[in-house]
C-alpha cells in the first residue's frame, strides 16, 4: 500500500462529496420551498440507498465506461439521501420567529433564504455532509471493480492472493481515515452550533 493509493482514495471521495453537494443542497432548499415534490425527491434519493453499489456502479459504467468518473456518480448518488434530508429539515427547524421578523424587515424571499435560512441551518446541513462523507469512505472501496483506483484494490488483491496483512492494512486505513473525518468534523459541527446559537 503506498500514500498514492491513500491520496487516490480520498481524491474519489472528495470529489463524490462535493459534487453530492453542489447537487444536494439546492435539492434540499426545493424539497422546504415546494412540499408537493418533496415527496419525489426524497424518493427517488431514497432509492439509490436501496441498490447495491456493486450493481450500480455497473450500470453506470455501461454508460460513462470504467474509472473514477463511474465511482465519483455512484457515490455522489448514494450521498444525496443525508445531505438533501438535513437540508430539509435544517432549514424547516429554522425558528418562525426569525423568519417573521425577515418578512417584517421587508427581506425578499431569496434574501431571506441565502441571508437568513441558510446560514442559521447549516451546522445541520453540516452534519449531513459528514454522514456522507464517511460513508463514502468506505463505499469508496468498490472503485477498484470498475477500475476506479483507490484502497479497494489492495483489499481486492488481498483476497486474490489470500494475502490476509494486505487486507488488514488497506482496512485499517479505512478505518483511521474515517475515524479521523467523523472526530474533525463533529469539532467543526460543534463550532458551527455555537456560532448558529
Amino acid at each position: 500500500m503506498t500514500l498514492d493509493m491513500v491520496l487516490e482514495h480520498l481524491y474519489i471521495v472528495f470529489m463524490a462529496v462535493i459534487v453530492a453537494i453542489a447537487i444536494g443542497i439546492p435539492l434540499g432548499v426545493i424539497t422546504y420551498l415546494v412540499p408537493k415534490v418533496r415527496r419525489v425527491i426524497l424518493f427517488i434519493t431514497d432509492i439509490f440507498q436501496t441498490i447495491p453499489s456493486l450493481a450500480l456502479l455497473g450500470m453506470i459504467m455501461v454508460i460513462v465506461g470504467a474509472g473514477k468518473t463511474t465511482v465519483i456518480i455512484g457515490l455522489s448518488m448514494y450521498s444525496l439521501l443525508p445531505i438533501v434530508r438535513n437540508t430539509n429539515l435544517g432549514l424547516s427547524n429554522v425558528d418562525p420567529g426569525i423568519k417573521e421578523a425577515a418578512r417584517g424587515m421587508g427581506m425578499s424571499r431569496l434574501y431571506q433564504l441565502l441571508f437568513i435560512e441558510l446560514p442559521l441551518s447549516f451546522p445541520i446541513i453540516f452534519t449531513g455532509i459528514k454522514i456522507a462523507t464517511v460513508n463514502s469512505i468506505g463505499t469508496a472501496i468498490f472503485a477498484a471493480s470498475v477500475g476506479g483506483g483507490g484502497l479497494g484494490s489492495i483489499i481486492y488483491r488481498g483476497i486474490r492472493v489470500m494475502n490476509v496483512s494486505m487486507i488488514l492494512s488497506a482496512t485499517a486505513s479505512l478505518m483511521v481515515m474515517s475515524i479521523a473525518f467523523e472526530t474533525i468534523m463533529d469539532l467543526i459541527a460543534k463550532k458551527l452550533e455555537k456560532k448558529a446559537t
